[in-house]
């Protein structure tokens, strides 16, 4: 597409509040805009959707984040695996000592006993007999151990009886170790958390709801068949506090053969108040974390969702929210330029258009006012004639009076039709696909097309084109009607014997087209306004033939490939400039 640049005024762009006396407005939008701001103070998060999404957005990833480490649970993982394997250690030094009761036991209990020997032996030796020992008092043992508190220990014989039973209560006097004291502080988030969950799952699970006592000793013999068969046996289960309880069963052994079993189950939940506190200190960490996260999106929000609330309240502000009304006064955009982000050149896009909307708005009104100036002299002179012919009684000053409405009605025609051309322009050069096109073959056609004329008139053309093509990209009648108009423009200030000549030459990444000519040149006071619409010097013979937009419209073709044009007169580098001129000269320079 092509980039319509426009040619704007100082007066123009000096209407345009923008920039610096954005700091300090003035006017009822600017006030309006400035009580918005003082009424939403610091952040506003609810009239700022996206102030929300920044916050909703960056707490999700925390959310995610604790939510999978507490359902994965590693930390309560880790310390079930820990809890069993103390759990399998105290089990094993418990029947080991029990082991060693049973073998003491036997070595004491070896006797002499000839009379039940079936053996003979020399004379004055004696064969030992080996009584079956009584079991040792399991009981008393475990009495004497001091146990863990919360600790159960179960004594199962060969045939799974019960032989001793006991649970390790606190000492009278406890032994204080240093560097195992531990503090278990608050867990109120965490008891919160768990008393909304056991509240939801109590709503949505299904039964009766009523939960048995755990038997520990049921526990213990579930272990026992695996423990006889030689290996030690772990378990775990809830009880009906929702606390979690360890069981380890593990044989007595005897000659390497079980004799009896050792169970031993923990003490209800100390495994889940160790999880709990580790759950309440990650909790906490959560907590400080959504607080820090909160107050970096506000922050971030501030910077984002604020300007950007800013640009829209300004767009906003130009247009009533109730009616379809134009407010008065013109719309003024923060200058937020100054941020090396996409905000500040959204601003600075922003404040752009506004500036071209408001030159376009002016050209037109400029434009607008210009057509009826020059449409009002013809349609004078229309009058006046018209008045006057009524009045005429000759046919001679008829006849010319008829000559005179003649040649106004074919100016206005032409004069509205070039009026037409022009407003259409704009949109036409925004519809058009540019394509890339020989510029010397262009110039070449018309050249041939245009000597015709001249040669009618006497004058002489002369081309000076490039032997290699020259290739751009644009819009190829576009640009066609811009080189005819200014050679058609240099004909009609040539006389018989004047000469046109046409060149081009290619520089680095431009090609320049010049259209010089012979003919009078260009008065000074007219070089700066020959490019204005409906500004037209011309001779006294030629008044009404030329409506004074054809040196406009091509300026803003040329400018709207990116290109340049102005208007010089030829003169020797060592004639003085009051001289006159020895002609004209056009120069269009274009990208390549």
């Amino acid at each position: 597409m092509v980039t319509k640049v426009k040619d704007t005024k100082a007066t123009t762009r000096s209407d345009l509040v923008l920039g610096e006396d954005w700091v300090s407005p003035s006017g009822e939008m600017d006030f309006e805009l400035r009580d918005k701001r003082a009424q939403r103070g610091l952040i506003s998060i609810n009239r700022s959707p996206l102030a929300r999404k920044i916050i909703t957005f960056n707490l999700l990833g925390l959310v995610v984040l604790v939510a999978g480490v507490l359902y994965l649970n590693p930390f309560r993982d880790s310390l079930l695996i820990q809890r069993e394997r103390g759990l399998v250690v105290e089990a094993e030094l418990i029947a080991d000592v029990f082991e060693a009761q049973l073998e003491q036991a036997i070595e004491n209990q070896v006797t002499t006993s000839p009379e039940q020997s079936d053996l003979t032996a020399p004379e004055g030796e004696v064969v030992p007999e080996v009584v079956v020992p009584a079991a040792p008092d399991f009981a008393e043992t475990l009495s004497d151990l001091q146990l863990p508190v919360g600790l159960e220990v179960f004594v199962f014989d060969a045939s799974e009886s019960l032989l001793a039973r006991s649970v390790g209560v606190p000492p009278a006097v406890p032994t204080p170790v240093d560097g195992l004291g531990r503090q278990v502080g608050s867990t109120i988030i965490t008891d919160l958390l768990n008393a909304v969950w056991e509240g939801v799952s109590g709503i949505v699970a299904k039964g009766d709801g009523q939960s048995l006592p755990l038997d520990t000793e049921v526990m213990a013999r579930t272990l026992y068949p695996g423990a006889m068969n030689g290996a030690t046996r772990v378990s775990n289960g809830v009880d009906e506090n929702g606390g979690t309880v360890f069981s380890v069963a593990t044989p007595i052994l005897q000659n390497g053969v079980p004799a009896g079993v050792v169970a031993i189950t923990s003490a209800t939940g100390e495994l889940d108040l160790l999880v709990r506190a580790e759950r309440e200190q990650l909790l906490q960490m959560f907590v400080i974390a959504i607080l820090v996260s909160i107050g970096l999106s506000l922050v971030l929000a501030s910077t984002i969702a604020n300007p950007l609330s800013d640009l829209a309240a300004a767009a906003e502000l130009g247009r009533d929210k109730d009616t379809n009304s134009v407010r008065t006064g013109r719309v003024r955009i923060p200058d937020l330029t100054a941020r090396p982000d996409e905000i500040g050149r959204l601003s600075g896009a922003l404040r752009g258009m506004v500036a071209a909307l408001y030159d376009r708005i002016d050209s037109n009104e400029q434009f607008a006012a210009d057509v009826a100036h020059e449409i009002k002299n013809p349609l004078a002179s229309l009058r006046s004639a018209i008045g006057t012919l009524r009045l005429a009684k000759k046919d001679e000053h008829r006849g010319k009076l008829l000559d005179v409405i003649d040649h106004d009605v074919r100016r206005l025609d032409r004069l509205v039709s070039d009026i037409s051309n022009a407003s259409r322009l704009d949109s036409e050069l925004v519809k058009e696909e540019e394509e890339e096109f020989n510029l010397l073959k262009m110039l070449g056609n018309l050249t041939e097309y245009l000597s015709n004329e001249g040669s009618d008139k006497g004058v002489e053309f002369i081309t000076d084109l490039p032997p290699d093509p020259i290739f751009i990209r644009g819009l190829e009648a576009r640009l066609a009607q811009v080189f005819v108009n200014l050679i058609t423009n240099a004909l009609s200030f040539c006389d018989e014997g004047d000469a046109i000549r046409v060149w081009v030459r290619r520089r680095e990444n431009r090609v320049l087209v010049v259209i010089e000519d012979t003919g009078p040149g260009i008065p000074e006071q007219a070089l700066s306004k020959i490019f204005k619409r409906f500004y037209s010097e011309r001779p006294e013979s030629q008044f009404g033939n030329n409506s004074g937009l054809g040196l406009a419209i091509s300026k803003q073709i040329v400018e709207a490939h990116g290109g340049v044009i102005w208007a010089e007169n030829i003169r020797p580098t060592d004639a003085d400039v009051t001289s006159d001129p020895l002609g004209a000269r056009f120069v269009v320079g274009l990208p390549v």
